[in-house]
């Protein structure tokens, strides 16, 4: 009976063990992509105000538009 109980207790840990490796993953992930979408606003808005400004071509405007929205989810 106590053996049972010890691999039972095991076995419970290993498997809260994969949660908190899946739980953790998951954040992870959803960090890193909050990360990227952030570095990409930043981008767009920095590019918009340089068109604006006719610090750029409309051109390269559309060109670098392209490629933050390649990058990118939300745009």
């Amino acid at each position: 009976m106590k053996k049972l109980a010890l691999v039972l207790a095991i076995l419970l840990g290993l498997s809260q063990w994969g949660c908190e490796f899946l739980g953790g993953a998951a954040v992870g992930g959803l960090a890193t992509g909050a990360g990227y979408e952030l570095r990409a606003k930043q981008q767009m808005d920095k590019l918009e105000d340089d068109y604006k400004h006719e610090r750029i071509s409309r051109k390269e405007y559309e060109a670098r538009k392209k490629q933050i929205e390649a990058g990118s989810i939300i745009y």
